[in-house]
């Protein structure tokens, strides 16, 4: 619940006006005099301030209320200041107002006024405190980054913040990682910012698309095959796992591998050794292994498609990296990335990247933007020059309650799709931002 103060040196005001309040789900306290105001704003977590103008009775002049709104803005530049005043010192009120007061309302007031000013106040005042509380956790976030090698990656969401820390907090272990995303999503990015902060960082950071070779060969690939081991073998190679000895081996697509391989990779995971295909020496490796799926293997595992003993052995550690529809804040860095120097994006064009819902994900905006920059008959380019198919039509409600009173689960929910903030969440559902707290107090939802 929000809290005002209020100063003035008349006790039948401050009743008033504590009266007032309480009665719209608003918290009021009192202080008779300026000094007892500014102490109570140390002491107390303060929303809004409503201050008089004068604190003596033979005082008409208006001083002492420019005087104190002056110590309230020094010591609490963000604080909402609503002054109080009288015909006599108007005047004043209106210079503060230009110097950064939030409101003035004579004397007598008219509530519905008053109060309609204290709750847009509020309102405007948590949002702003919300917002400087993200930025500063962004900024915290974003130093403790600057400190790894990000492979130069194009990020400003706060979903790809998450991935790109827990890939950078997990390099320096020699455990497997599975780095699991739909196709197009940059998986081989995340694996080279995981070799790029590990301890074999200076060895050899190797890729393979499982997926790209045909079943028969992929054996060969990974272990490598003797001279004659099958037809076209006229010599004999090394396989992935050599290449990448005292490095990262990274296995994408690593759903596709078949039965033979996945028995086989379990077999160099527990043990770092393997045999070439036609070879019965064996070969020991020291390879850190980062593997990536589009895949469910869970459901494969099911299906008796892939083995459980292998995926719990790739996957020590699982980095989700989001599709692009799911962290927004990445389109347009993107977007900007993948245009060519000198080339930009007039405003149609950012709404129609915006409004896509990118199935391919990063891969499709970058050969959109590519497509673009072709098309594009100046060095700016439009939403035509993109080729994007117009959005579909809005949905009529964001609640997901069709005007009903919004249950728990729509709440939580909200205020999960809105990382917390209030007053989004309040607008994603529909209500102001008072009532939205009288229903995290009925229910007894706690905020983060």
């Amino acid at each position: 619940m929000p809290t005002v103060l209020v100063i003035d040196d008349n006790p039948a005001v401050a009743t008033a006006l504590e009266t007032l309040f309480s009665l719209h789900d608003i918290e009021a306290v009192s202080a008779g005099d300026p000094d007892e105001g500014l102490a109570m704003l140390q002491s107390h977590a303060i929303d809004l301030v409503v201050q008089d103008m004068n604190f003596h009775a033979d005082t008409t002049s208006g001083d002492e209320g420019v005087a104190l709104f002056h110590a309230i803005r020094e010591r609490h530049p963000d604080l909402p200041v609503i002054l109080l005043t009288a015909w006599t010192h108007l005047e004043s009120a209106v210079e503060l107002v230009r110097a950064g007061a939030a409101d003035y309302l004579g004397k007598p007031w008219d509530d519905q006024k008053l109060l309609a000013t204290v709750n847009n106040l509020l309102e405007l005042s948590e949002t702003r405190r919300e917002l400087a509380r993200h930025r500063r956790s962004e900024k915290r976030r974003r130093d403790a980054l600057a400190e790894y090698d990000l492979r130069g990656i194009v990020y400003a969401d706060a979903a790809s913040e998450r991935a790109i820390s827990l890939a950078c907090q997990v390099a320096r272990s020699d455990l497997p990682i599975l780095i699991t995303g739909p196709n197009g999503a940059g998986k081989e990015k995340y694996a080279q910012i995981v070799h790029a902060n590990s301890l074999v960082k200076d060895g050899p950071f190797v890729a393979l698309n499982c997926g790209a070779i045909p079943g028969e060969l992929i054996e060969a690939e990974l272990f490598g095959a003797d001279a004659g081991a099958y037809t076209g073998a006229s010599r004999a190679r090394e396989g992935k796992f050599e290449a990448a000895d005292g490095g990262t081996l990274f296995l994408d697509e690593i759903g596709t591998l078949p039965p033979a391989g996945q028995v086989k990779l379990l077999r160099v995971l527990e043990t770092g050794r393997f045999e070439r295909l036609g070879s019965n020496r064996e070969r020991s490796v020291r390879v850190r292994v980062v593997s990536a799926t589009n895949a469910d293997l869970a459901a494969m595992i099911r299906d008796g498609q892939f083995r459980e003993d292998l995926y719990y052995r790739l996957n020590a550690i699982e980095v989700k990296v989001p599709a692009l529809a799911e962290r927004g804040d990445d389109i347009l860095p993107l977007a900007r990335h993948f245009l060519p120097d000198g080339r930009s994006l007039s405003a149609d064009a950012e709404r129609a990247l915006l409004a896509h819902a990118w199935p391919g994900n990063v891969r499709e905006l970058r050969n959109t933007l590519q497509r673009g920059a072709l098309l594009a008959r100046g060095e700016t380019v439009a939403a035509a020059d993109l080729g994007l198919p117009p959005p579909p039509a809005a949905a009529s409600s964001n609640s997901g309650n069709s005007g009903d009173e919004p249950d728990r689960a729509a709440i939580e929910a909200a205020l999960e799709r809105n990382d917390g903030v209030m007053a989004q969440t309040a607008s994603d559902l529909g209500l102001s931002r008072q009532a939205l707290y009288r229903r995290l107090e009925r229910l007894g939802i706690k905020r983060d």
